[in-house]
């Protein structure tokens, strides 16, 4: 059985809005455990190690740090899952948007890499970036706001 990133976000959604406290999916080479409502004891690794405090929003150099207006609503892509944020596809090439650029539906606009894997986070709307609300290769938690996207 393999899961596509999609699959993953919906089960990790589904798992959050119900009273399971643990779930243990296994199938082949597949392994997953969620559990909630837990506290790690000393001998197991966290999943991360460190929070770091939220980063100051990017913002393009004449752009003006008010908010949209009140009347146009605003759409979160938050991570999928925990990791480290990426804005490039490697350190040496650009980053995928920047903010005022214009975004598809589909488009990828980061990168989560979690566990060694590299998982391209996608734009759920038609729209511009307004705002990176995290910094290159910072960790990131499950539901965390990366960008915001201004639906056209």
């Amino acid at each position: 059985m393999e899961l596509d990133l999609n699959q993953v976000r919906e089960l990790l959604l589904m798992f959050d809005q119900t009273s399971v406290t643990e779930l243990n999916l296994k199938s082949g080479e597949l392994e997953l455990q969620l559990r909630k409502g837990e506290h790690l004891s000393s001998s197991s690794p966290p999943v991360v190690t460190a929070a770091s405090p939220p980063a100051p929003p990017v913002l393009a150099p004449d752009s003006d740090p008010t908010p949209p207006p009140a009347n146009r609503k605003t759409v979160d892509i938050a991570a999928p899952m925990v990791g480290t944020f990426y804005r490039a596809p490697a350190p040496d090439e650009p980053p995928f948007v920047e903010v005022g650029d214009r975004v598809t539906k589909g488009q990828v606009v980061c990168i989560i890499e979690a566990m060694k894997l590299m998982n391209e986070i996608e734009a759920e709307v038609n729209g511009q970036v307004v705002e990176i609300l995290v910094q290159n290769a910072a960790p990131i938690e499950y539901g965390q706001p990366l960008m915001r996207i201004l639906p056209n």
